[in-house]
């Protein structure tokens, strides 16, 4: 029930609105303080009432998934955070291809299992990778020269004003690295139709060998809990001035760059450290802070500055922080 700041008379948003929830169990980082409100809608319908909800109370809005690919501030976020529970999967065949519809909320490690199991192919490239639909819409998951743009075929869209339904096109999502036309927080994701390839079961039984094979390859080379993935984005080609060795292509990888100012497995900020596997990978090894982790990031950037003249810009999304964190040119 709403008993602070704000109240509503809608029943549905009464038995759906939460208060004082805390997102530190919620995230992969597993630091960060309290949502003023959350909601877990498990039905079209209650989404639209917790958008509702906030666009009433003129309250920040924040999309939940699995959490990993965020840092939420100590002082948590003073607003309604949703986290979707829309885990409906489905498919058609049309051919030798499958259009597989998934919900928000359904996780990519589900999503790839319910392919497998009915003999669809393609998504395997993204195996290992935490997160839910609709997170891995919102930043284009990509993975090497994959990107989930590659296999989206259509959506359905909400608008945050009015929570209105929109059928919308793979055009609409104006793909990019890491980018996507909902990073405006104009409209949020309800569901996703993928465009997969239907294969045999020996097909399908090769392919798990291949996830199993990517899973393996990422547990070498990156860590699995207490991170946020890569916390760094790669640098545009138009941001750094060096060029691959030998080539007229640009150094835009900002693994190289960390590598390079010896960070990786040694710089510390209590208990947040730059991983031992990966120089793009900052992890919390016990009670750590996001403090803590904001200043370890800040000190890499100086770092890079310092050596090279550009500036590393968070890939990691920064929440609830009421001034922006991190160095800027």
């Amino acid at each position: 029930m709403i008993t602070t700041r704000h109240s509503t008379t809608n029943p549905l948003q009464q038995s759906l609105i939460q208060e004082h929830i805390t997102l530190k169990d919620k995230n992969w980082f597993q630091t960060g303080g309290v949502s003023h409100y959350f909601a877990e809608p498990t039905t079209i319908q209650e989404f639209s009432q917790a958008l509702l909800f906030s666009q009433e109370n003129k309250i920040p809005l924040f999309i939940l998934g699995q959490g990993a690919n965020i840092l939420v501030s100590d002082h948590g976020f003073d607003g309604l955070t949703i986290r979707p529970r829309l885990n409906a999967i489905s498919h058609k065949e049309q051919g030798d291809t499958a259009l597989v519809h998934a919900q928000a909320g359904v996780t990519i490690h589900d999503l790839i299992e319910y392919c497998l199991n009915h003999h669809i192919i393609g998504l395997e490239e993204f195996s290992g990778i935490p997160g839910t639909v609709g997170g891995s819409v919102y930043i284009n998951l990509h993975y090497f020269q994959f990107f989930l743009a590659q296999f989206l075929h259509k959506a359905t869209v909400m608008h945050r004003a009015d929570g209105t339904i929109h059928q919308v096109s793979k055009e609409w999502f104006n793909f990019g690295y890491d980018t996507s036309t909902l990073q405006q927080q104009e409209f949020y994701l309800v569901d996703a139709t993928f465009i997969l390839k239907k294969t045999s079961a020996l097909e399908a039984m090769y392919a798990r060998g291949r996830r199993a094979e990517i899973i393996r390859h990422r547990l070498a080379r990156y860590p699995s809990t207490h991170t946020c993935g890569s916390f760094f984005r790669n640098f545009h080609p138009d941001e750094v001035p060096y060029f691959i060795e030998g080539s007229s292509k640009k150094l835009i990888f900002v693994a190289y760059y960390l590598d390079k100012i010896g960070v990786k497995g040694s710089l510390r900020v209590g208990n947040a450290a730059v991983s031992h596997q990966h120089a793009n990978m900052l992890i919390n090894i016990g009670d750590a802070t996001s403090h803590d982790i904001i200043t370890l990031a800040r000190t890499m950037q100086e770092l890079v500055y310092e050596k090279f003249g550009i500036l590393p810009q968070p890939e990691c999304q920064l929440i609830g922080f009421h001034e922006y964190p991190l160095l800027t040119i």
